[in-house]
């Protein structure tokens, strides 16, 4: 080839590069990834299409069960705990850890069948309170747990790689609990809305779970000061880390209060509240049974928006032999015969929803579905989690006490 001749494809070249885009061709799409997939489909190969699969290779294949930290509240993946300042997030927490290092009850009730490794990054908490608050909730002459690890500096923005490091040390690691979010949030990237860099953070984090099928990892993280009906919206900031969540726990606690609810949604779990009462630091469920701590959060709401005369009624139909165990209710006159006529506190005990007729002429409290064990069957998986539209009792310090 001359000279002349590579002259003039160079020249050419370069005008053609900076001809404009033709209107009927669309320009790359550039994201955080980078360019989009622009190529004919000529060029792009058939790996686009590598993880097409279709029924038949679904129907062929045997996936593990689901595994859990704390069975029915905490399973793999990536979780993250709610709750305002001050709650008691960091006690539960600790004390969800040590029942996992120790193989005992979580929350004084959930069995978990097998000890398993645990670390917890306590970014705001020290040696010395890490063993006074171990060993409060142990009690007696309980050793710590040598499953428990926990760390309490990182190197700034090192989050990732720091736990990364942990699991190459130890792979049979079952739950990691990072103490608090804010500690290990970074700033937004130039151009980056609040959304953006909240789900990348989210992402990141259920990255880790992602590439560690069985881990639990669970970030602490305050509530928003706002109230909302749905206990999803709770969580601080954008949509971006709810999004990225497979499962959010909300604690809630009145101040100078020793009862709470725990609050719980995501992908893989049913979602449910349950009674949580805490002493000096120690969580546990208000009930023998993840069920019983679900039906106490029921009869708590009603208690609190019924008078002391309807409190008794209902209170009397729970108790009757022949209430919600057999479905039959209680009848009218044996209600009016013990209160006297109270049928106007009938209809709207039935009208509110806290009692039902079982018959007529008869009333029964409404049953609360029982909690299934392991989790939820693939058909009843909830839809995924929402994207953008996103103590008192205790010492003082977040997180002496959060």
């Amino acid at each position: 080839m001359t000279t002349r001749g590579t002259a003039e494809q160079i020249v050419r070249a370069a005008q053609k590069a900076s001809e404009p885009i033709a209107r009927d061709q669309p320009p790359a799409r550039v994201g955080t990834l980078g360019t989009l997939g622009t190529q004919p489909e000529s060029e792009a190969g058939p790996d686009l299409l590598a993880g097409v699969h279709n029924g038949d290779w679904l129907n062929s294949q045997t996936f593990p069960d689901l595994k859990y930290a704390v069975p029915d509240v905490v399973p793999e993946g990536f979780t993250l705990i709610v709750g305002p300042p001050k709650a008691g997030k960091s006690w539960l927490t600790l004390g969800l850890l040590l029942a996992v290092a120790q193989g005992g009850r979580a929350l004084g009730a959930i069995e978990i069948p097998t000890s398993g490794r645990v670390l917890y990054l306590a970014l705001e908490d020290g040696d010395r309170r890490m063993q006074a608050r171990c060993r409060r909730l142990l009690g007696g002459e309980v050793l710590i747990p040598v499953l428990f690890h926990y760390i309490t500096k990182i190197i700034p923005g090192r989050v990732i790689e720091t736990i990364e490091a942990f699991l190459r040390l130890h792979p049979d690691t079952a739950f990691v609990v990072i103490d608090t979010l804010g500690k290990v949030m970074p700033p937004a990237m130039v151009g980056e809305s609040s959304y953006q860099r909240d789900y990348r953070i989210g992402s990141a984090l259920k990255g880790i779970t992602d590439g560690h099928p069985g881990l639990a990892l669970a970030v602490l993280h305050h509530d928003r000061k706002a109230m909302s009906d749905d206990f999803v919206d709770s969580v601080s900031g954008t949509h971006g880390l709810a999004g990225a969540a497979d499962t959010i726990v909300v604690l809630g606690r009145k101040r100078q209060s020793s009862e709470g609810v725990l609050k719980v949604t995501g992908r893989d779990i049913e979602e449910n509240e349950y009674a949580l009462i805490t002493d000096a630091g120690t969580w546990t469920l208000d009930g023998q049974t993840l069920t019983e701590a679900a039906e106490r959060v029921q009869q708590r709401a009603e208690q609190q928006d019924l008078s002391d005369q309807t409190n008794q009624i209902l209170e009397f139909v729970r108790k009757h032999p022949d209430s919600a165990a057999t479905g039959l209710g209680v009848q009218t006159s044996e209600i009016v015969t013990a209160f006297g006529e109270v049928r106007v506190y009938l209809t709207r005990l039935v009208k509110s929803g806290k009692l039902a007729k079982a018959s007529r002429g008869r009333y029964r409290v409404p049953s609360v579905p029982s909690v299934p064990s392991g989790g939820r069957s693939a058909s009843s998986l909830a839809a995924p989690l929402p994207e953008e539209p996103p103590d008192d009792p205790w010492p003082a310090h977040e997180d002496d006490a959060a």
